[in-house]
């Protein structure tokens, strides 16, 4: 069974990064700004390399950002 990470990838898909807000509309808009479609994944520190205690904070909603080419239509 493929990870959601190696599922997203499959579909074109590129992770970029991991915020909680304000900062996480700031950078979706960013990207949005220069034409990339956004898709926004639910954080699981679990499942990310390194250290991730600062990150565990229940009272934050961390999303991780993936970002794609939009389809040439």
């Amino acid at each position: 069974m493929l990870s959601r990470e190696k599922e997203l990838s499959k579909e074109g898909w590129t992770k970029q990064s991991t915020h909680d807000e304000p900062r996480l509309s700031d950078v979706v808009e960013m990207y949005k700004e220069i034409g990339l479609e956004v898709h926004l994944e639910p954080y699981n520190p679990d499942e990310e390399p390194g250290c991730t205690e600062c990150m565990r904070d229940a009272s934050r909603v961390y999303k991780t950002i993936y970002t794609r080419q939009k389809p040439r239509v």
